[in-house]
């Protein structure tokens, strides 16, 4: 980024921020601010510590006023009888009359609730709560990704909002996409009721783009209700900017479409504006990677593979001769495996190293956009089938496996096509194989489990991490995504061919041992001192706003499992 432009653009942002402690005290609730606004997107909270939380509304004038004043307040009761903290804080234009309030000396551990007013008008209430200390028995994370507006409902959120098990929210990116109407998963936005604002049907690029584009998000009630009732941590991923973004450009940024940096400033401070996210740290960069420490159970390392470090994504179309099909392997695995080349930047990886040599919880979770484990399939699926002959090609391949698994022989070509394998998505770590392990590394030697937690991809994943040398070292859960379609939209499966291929895959990809290629829904992940457990929770539809439960997978792990 144009570090004169971020430093602009962080100076402006850590400027719209109320600060509020002890020293602050309670403003009289006799002489609220006298402004009629429209609360029009509900209000949110998020990154909380052990003695604060980041509060958000927005708050519309119902005059053309550039600026409103309303009054905010943090109470220990749902009526607010027990206020312990008021103030005021500015909505104004230049930020797209977006409030936020980091309010400070809180109590750890404890329920909150908050709410925004004026003299004529009165948001929702909200329920938040700060990070625990001390001695923490059992902790429950719900994790979300990919919520692609005109792609269905996101009943996803819905649930959650009506899970009071769930203690804390992690939004792992994709929390808008910045495609046009028409573009990729429209297909029944208008049958749905799900299309965009009339100046907002393009692809976002500019700075209004990004900030309607929210806009328009934070109409979905199941989001709104989410917000309203859990405290948020958030990561960006490509969406919130543009597909596959990188520190310098991504595929979907076109000249036509102006500077990239100046299009990224637009994304980032949108964003800023819009999520309950304190302003981005560091003199440079945006820097958004930071860690919560739940007491003495866990600790999370919420990271950035997207923005600030990552190298350009390479393409094995990239090192195939167009004449002849001839792929360059010598070309391709000499950059593949290059020990410079990384996804988080070495400012961040030594951050992350320093991170977990100082951890004394019982489990460190990494919370970040993409696939970490290898997820390499037999080569021949991806090179020169043709798209609609995967499922077959992967359910022969199964076929196999399991022969070998009933102690029957397979001949040497079979055996052959089983383990020439290739990383089927460069994109993810797969595609910086020497940073990971680097990161394996780092947890083998603190001689604790990795927790893994990734979006991205649309399906539901698990996999054990496993160094080059084959010792496991802890496992990724990677959520299914909210609304957007995934690798059974991609091959065109039906439910059926769905559910036999994500039985037939963790057959054949080495370290995979769950997926789910049909449903769309979240996770939950309740760690205690004795194990971790995870849940893929499915919703029954995402065409309707009426749905169910259709299925849950658990799956347990101890430390001792994820070492072994």
């Amino acid at each position: 980024m144009d570090r004169r432009l971020f430093l602009k653009l962080s100076s402006a942002l850590g400027g719209g921020v109320v600060l509020s402690t002890h020293l602050t005290g309670c403003a009289s609730g006799n002489n609220l601010p006298q402004n009629a606004v429209l609360f029009s997107h509900g209000i949110a909270s998020g990154d909380p510590s052990q003695s604060s939380i980041m509060l958000w509304t927005r708050a519309l004038p119902e005059t053309n006023s550039p600026v409103a004043n309303v009054r905010w307040e943090l109470a220990r009761d749902k009526e607010f009888t027990d206020v312990i903290r008021s103030g005021d804080a500015k909505a104004s234009a230049n930020r797209d009359y977006t409030v936020k309030v980091d309010v400070r000396e809180l109590s750890p551990g404890t329920r909150y609730y908050y709410r925004f007013l004026t003299a004529e008008n009165v948001s929702d209430t909200g329920e938040t709560r700060t990070l625990p200390t001390g001695n923490v028995s059992e902790l429950n994370l719900a994790l979300f990704s990919c919520s692609n507006y005109p792609a269905g409902f996101f009943n996803a959120y819905t649930a959650a909002a009506n899970d009071d098990s769930i203690d804390f929210v992690l939004h792992l990116g994709d929390y808008i996409y910045e495609y046009g109407a028409g573009e990729w998963a429209t297909d029944h936005a208008e049958a749905l009721g799900r299309t965009f604002a009339d100046n907002n049907t393009g692809e976002i690029v500019t700075l209004a783009d990004y900030r309607n584009r929210y806009a328009v998000y934070r109409t979905d009630k199941g989001l709104r209700a989410l917000h309203q009732r859990k405290p948020f941590i958030v990561v960006w991923d490509d969406h919130e900017i543009t597909n596959d973004v990188y520190t310098t450009g991504a595929e979907n940024h076109q000249p036509d479409e102006g500077d990239f940096f100046a299009r990224r400033a637009a994304a980032v401070q949108a964003y800023f504006e819009w999520m309950p996210i304190r302003p981005p740290m560091g003199d440079t960069d945006p820097i958004i990677y930071r860690t919560f420490e739940f007491g003495d159970l866990l600790s999370l390392y919420m990271l950035d593979t997207r923005v600030i470090g990552r190298d350009k994504q390479l393409s094995y179309a990239d090192y195939t001769n167009p004449q002849t099909g001839e792929f360059d392997n010598i070309g391709f695995a000499s950059d593949l495996m290059a020990p410079n080349r990384t996804l988080l930047g070495s400012q961040q990886r030594q951050w992350l190293f320093e991170q977990i040599d100082n951890s004394q919880s019982a489990w460190q979770a990494l919370g970040q956009q993409v696939l970490m484990a290898k997820m390499h399939f037999p080569a021949e699926i991806f090179s020169g089938t043709p798209r609609e002959k995967i499922g077959e090609k992967i359910a022969e391949l199964a076929g196999y496996r399991k022969q070998m698994m009933a102690g029957q022989s397979v001949g040497d070509d079979v055996l052959h096509r089983l383990n020439t394998t290739m990383a089927y998505n460069l994109d993810a770590w797969d595609g910086y194989p020497e940073e990971r392990e680097l990161i394996y590394t780092k947890f083998a030697e603190k001689g604790k489990p990795a927790i893994v937690f990734a979006g991205d991809t649309h399906n539901g994943w698990g996999s054990y991490l496993t160094t080059d040398a084959g010792n496991k070292i802890g496992v990724e859960l990677g959520t299914s995504s909210v609304s957007s379609p995934g690798m059974e939209s991609y091959l065109e499966l039906d439910e059926q061919q769905a559910r036999q291929l994500s039985e037939a895959l963790p057959l054949i990809v080495k370290d995979l041992h769950y997926c789910d290629l049909r449903q769309r829904g979240y996770m939950t992940v309740r760690f205690t001192h004795e194990n971790v457990e995870a849940k893929w929770i499915y919703v029954s539809t995402i065409t309707e706003e009426t749905f169910t439960i259709a299925d849950v997978h658990t799956e347990t792990y101890t430390a001792d499992e994820l070492l072994g």
